[in-house]
């Protein structure tokens, strides 16, 4: 249960934002929600089976340990990949001989391959090691937060910041990442190295953040 729990909250979270909620919230524009969330259900399922095998098959040749510590350090990316944000590239205007539901699930496939939502699955697969409760949290929260971006796209948009729900969603991200390399490190490390690793990564992770907001504020998101 805490791996249903723990991968719906986090894929929850990262698909705020990101491309395929975008792509949802386009999509709706043109074919009926209900189809849109069919096509992100079909796409997804099959494109986290993918990434839950891998993070499986990684247990079995990298350390756990090593692995829990990349995984800690992966999620406060998605924090950071939350704040850059991400726009649509003309993936919602490509057209297709199919019909709705077939165009909207290839068009989310592909854009889920390599995407952070994706990344995140395999990291979890490999923290949990339960692969039925990983796909199917990461296959809900994903319909889930499509099914929130329609809704924001049609109805909400204006009403709610996309800068407050960004910044959320990144703050969560880095406190669970940090909590992780915490976690990871100490096992090994004494407590005044711990720290100080902590501390080089904060370091770090507030410049990248700081260089990301004036690039975001530059480049806004368009959909």
């Amino acid at each position: 249960m805490a791996a249903f729990i723990a991968s719906f909250l986090f894929v929850l979270l990262a698909e705020m934002g990101d491309k395929t909620q975008l792509l949802a919230m386009a999509f709706a524009t043109r074919y009926s929600a209900q189809k849109v969330l069919i096509a992100v259900f079909l796409a997804t399922a099959i494109n986290h089976a993918l990434a839950v095998l891998v993070g499986r098959f990684l247990t079995t040749v990298v350390p756990l340990d090593v692995i829990s510590f990349i995984a800690a350090l992966s999620f406060i990316i998605f924090g950071l990949w939350t704040i850059r944000g991400d726009k649509l590239e003309g993936e919602d205007k490509k057209a297709s001989r199919f019909g709705p539901i077939i165009t909207v699930g290839i068009a989310f496939f592909l854009a889920e391959m390599g995407d952070k939502t994706q990344l995140a699955t395999i990291a979890l697969a490999v923290q949990y090691r339960n692969m039925l409760s990983v796909l199917m949290g990461t296959t809900l929260a994903m319909v889930a937060a499509d099914a929130v971006g329609i809704g924001i796209g049609i109805v909400l948009k204006k009403h709610i910041p996309e800068r407050t729900i960004k910044w959320v969603s990144a703050s969560i991200f880095a406190l669970f990442g940090f909590l992780g390399v915490y976690k990871s490190l100490s096992a090994r490390l004494s407590v005044i190295h711990t720290s100080l690793a902590i501390l080089l990564i904060g370091v770090f992770t507030i410049l990248a953040a700081c260089r990301l907001v004036k690039l975001s504020d530059k480049a806004p998101l368009k959909v």
